[in-house]
């Protein structure tokens, strides 16, 4: 029995949302262990972000594809013959096939993986430039609380990727009760996330180009306050909360329906909604929860207010400018 089929076959849960979820969630925790490991030898926190991106494109992959793994491998190990992989094609054109996927399946994975490769990239590239990350100044050459941090990015891909894990395990016959309309949900969900992402771009971009033109002496100012950076002092931010929301709330309108929860395997009425609903809003809430408690605004706005707290010109943006949500 090769080593693919016992891991198979050990996470082969009647469950069809815990047999999707926990092979997932392991490969979070095996992908950062496997960085962990010679990051914290090296002490060096170079590939901390861009293995968190892959970690998320990975799991997701895994999710989408792990229906068709088990068929595969159930098949190969009867001698039959082994089913067609499914089309990602085929999803967006409405025509997925008995055991294809369906299309909100696919457009959440490309989200996330978009989203995954677009941040882990800029973040990549940007440490190359800098040299270091100022996150990890008190904890690279501690061996524990350096593993801490990888710990603590597969859980937070774990969290974030619920409602994407959620709706990659249910099965076609899920799909098929929904009918092939676009709801409103998935309406709101695509034009939050494409807007999410859009303003997360922006912002970053911008603050690239400031950077870059301080470095060829175009301006001397100490912190970027034009654009976006004037209309929020976290725009990145901002945005990447709000494309999560957007990934929730078109999960959301599957997971919760009647068919979503008999899929997910929950007890029906308003039980398994609201526990649906929570599996599709904790993404979100998690998200924003990191960003304006722990490693993201506080961070930032405790190294600005150390440098120029006492200035009246960084006083006046900070008294101007919405710390998150942007005034229009």
């Amino acid at each position: 029995m090769s080593l693919l089929h016992s891991l198979l076959k050990a996470t082969n849960y009647r469950n069809p949302f815990i047999r999707n979820i926990v092979p997932s969630i392991g490969l979070a925790y095996g992908i950062q262990a496997l960085v962990a490991v010679p990051s914290i030898l090296a002490g060096s926190e170079r590939f901390y972000d861009l293995s968190g991106s892959l970690t998320y494109i990975s799991c997701t992959a895994l999710s989408l594809y792990l229906p068709a793994i088990r068929a595969r491998s159930a098949a190969r190990l009867v001698g039959k013959a082994l089913p067609e992989w499914p089309s990602l094609l085929n999803a967006l054109k409405g025509t997925p096939g008995p055991n294809g996927f369906n299309w909100r399946q696919v457009v959440l994975s490309a989200a996330v993986s978009f989203w995954a490769a677009r941040l882990g990239t800029y973040l990549f590239t940007r440490i190359l430039s800098t040299g270091e990350d100022s996150r990890f100044k008190d904890i690279r050459n501690s061996a524990p609380k350096f593993a801490v941090a990888f710990f603590a990015q597969a859980t937070w891909v774990s969290l974030c990727l619920l409602p994407v894990l959620a709706v990659n395990s249910l099965p076609a016959s899920t799909f098929a009760a929904l009918g092939g309309l676009v709801s409103v949900t998935d309406f709101i969900g695509i034009l939050l996330y494409v807007g999410g992402l859009s303003f997360e771009v922006t912002a970053d971009r911008q603050k690239s180009n400031w950077m870059q033109e301080k470095k060829e002496k175009k301006h001397d100012e100490d912190f970027l306050t034009r654009g976006l950076w004037g209309k929020s002092r976290h725009p990145n931010y901002f945005g990447e909360s709000t494309l999560w929301t957007g990934i929730a709330t078109l999960s959301a309108g599957v997971l919760a329906s009647n068919a979503g929860v008999a899929g997910m395997g929950l007890a029906g009425g308003l039980t398994g909604k609201a526990i649906a609903l929570l599996g599709a809003g904790i993404s979100p809430a998690f998200v924003t929860f990191l960003l304006l408690k722990v490693s993201g605004v506080p961070l930032s706005e405790k190294k600005y207010d150390k440098r120029y707290g006492d200035r009246a010109d960084y006083k006046k943006w900070k008294d101007e400018t919405p710390m998150f949500f942007p005034k229009w």
